[in-house]
């Protein structure tokens, strides 16, 4: 089954390429203030072509309530044949600096055997990976199982578009076992399976003591400088080790299952020779089990054409990332809380929240993991899938778990740590492209005679 399945996604490799290729080069960042919405608007029309040439029926562009769009279509399976989601989204991260890049962020380069450009990985990969794999099943013999897929247009905003569409429509998403391309394997070649994600909610703080700036030789030294003032508050989300420090906020907790050597760690995120990690505990603990506030942006003068003000407004973006085990939006109600009381010299604070979604645990003993582990062992040539938790958010992971509590929902994708997603020079490996697909297509084969049986 596997050998077959594998010379099927073999054949088909070129093709991925040139559509990665294709998908690559639409500029689909789900925020209208950076890039055009045509952008998206073009990558939603692509995503829907590629279903109806697979044969997917009732193929359509959501008007979600962010005001983007998630592209959905439906293939039928055999008669009584359980039906799969696939799920992948195909709005990406700003490129950043992209003089940083090796070579343009949104042209698929091919270099020392990986596929550079942004949305490679995450999480454009993951439609090819889907379509791959759809399409071994149907060179050899046919695709057993009715199969939905969903590409989202604002996932990396975390605006809560499809979140709120699948609300308003429960019947939409319905399906027996949903497959999240969306995630990574720990290490090329280590087959894995995300069993948690983190939730995140994200709030904008502004802190304001002027009525305008003032000139620093006349007023500095007395004049409460509103930059200092939020400077000071942001460190006191921090304690002296750099554990998050939210009052209120329970920061112990412990990861049980795959760990992450701190050398390892060190060498994944590029950490600066001499430069200490952040936090106590296992480095598991810290981004699969524990809270983690990021500052993600400043709103204050560049070096480059300052003057010598003392500023009267500064405002900050901060997001907090929270394990498995904690509300999303009691957690966000604590670092408001935490906020507005950390604020020096009685300036005035406002917290805006921006962005949130819920943690989420899988159940790792249901049919389905089984038949993915029996997948990953023949894809990945016996080498047995391991379980890890994910930093990061997916929002709508809780709300499929919320509307289809029966469902079986599972994390496979292409960002692994080479990957470097949201960074510059973001890739995806061929080979775990290859494999993954010839794991997801065994899977839905064994998953349809789990189901049978």
């Amino acid at each position: 089954m596997a050998q077959a399945l594998a010379a099927a996604v073999a054949s088909l490799m070129p093709q991925a390429r040139t559509e990665l290729a294709e998908l690559v080069a639409f500029k689909s960042v789900a925020d209208p203030a950076q890039f055009p919405p045509e952008e998206c608007a073009a990558a939603a029309r692509w995503v829907a072509d590629a279903l109806r040439a697979e044969g997917f029926t009732d193929v359509a562009l959501l008007d979600t309530p962010d005001g983007t769009q998630s592209v959905y279509g439906y293939l039928p399976g055999p008669a009584g044949a359980p039906t799969v989601l696939l799920y992948a989204h195909y709005d990406v991260q700003p490129p950043l600096d992209e003089s940083a890049w090796l070579s343009p962020p949104f042209t698929l380069t091919e270099r020392d055997g990986r596929w550079y450009g942004r949305g490679a990985a995450d999480c454009k990969g993951g439609l090819i990976m889907h379509l791959l794999a759809l399409r071994a099943l149907k060179a050899d013999g046919g695709v057993p199982v009715g199969v939905k897929v969903i590409a989202e247009g604002s996932e990396e905003m975390g605006t809560g578009g499809l979140e709120r569409y699948a609300e308003e429509h429960p019947e939409l998403l319905v399906a027996d076992a949903i497959v999240i391309g969306d995630s990574g394997n720990f290490r090329v070649g280590l087959p894995t399976v995300t069993a948690t994600l983190r939730g995140m909610t994200m709030v904008k703080v502004r802190v304001d003591t002027l009525e305008g700036n003032l000139h620093s030789g006349q007023f500095g030294g007395a004049a409460p400088d509103a930059l200092a003032a939020l400077i000071r508050t942001l460190d006191s989300l921090r304690a002296e080790d750099g554990s998050t420090t939210v009052d209120g906020l329970s920061a112990d907790t412990s990861w049980e299952g795959l760990q992450y050597p701190e050398e390892d760690f060190r060498k994944d995120a590029k950490v600066l020779d001499g430069v200490e990690l952040i936090g106590s505990g296992t480095v598991a603990d810290r981004i699969w089990a524990r809270p983690a506030v990021t500052v993600l942006g400043i709103d204050c003068p560049p070096v480059v054409g300052a003057t010598p003000s003392v500023q009267a407004s500064a405002q900050a973006l901060v997001s907090l990332r929270v394990p498995p085990g904690v509300d999303a939006v009691k957690a966000g109600e604590l670092l408001t809380a935490h906020l507005e009381s950390h604020v020096p010299w009685g300036a005035r604070v406002s917290v805006e929240q921006v962005g949130q979604g819920q943690p989420f645990r899988a159940d790792v003993g249901s049919p389905a993991y089984t038949a993915m582990a029996e997948a990953l062992r023949e894809a990945y040539d016996g080498v047995e899938m391991e379980i890890a938790g994910q930093g990061g958010s997916i929002p709508l992971c809780n709300t499929l778990a919320t509307l289809y509590p029966e469902a079986e929902i599972l994390l496979i994708g292409l960002s692994e740590p080479e990957a470097q997603i949201h960074a510059v020079n973001e890739s995806v490996s061929p080979e775990e492209l290859r494999r993954l697909s010839v794991a997801e297509a065994l899977f839905l084969r064994k998953y349809a005679a789990h189901r049978r049986g």
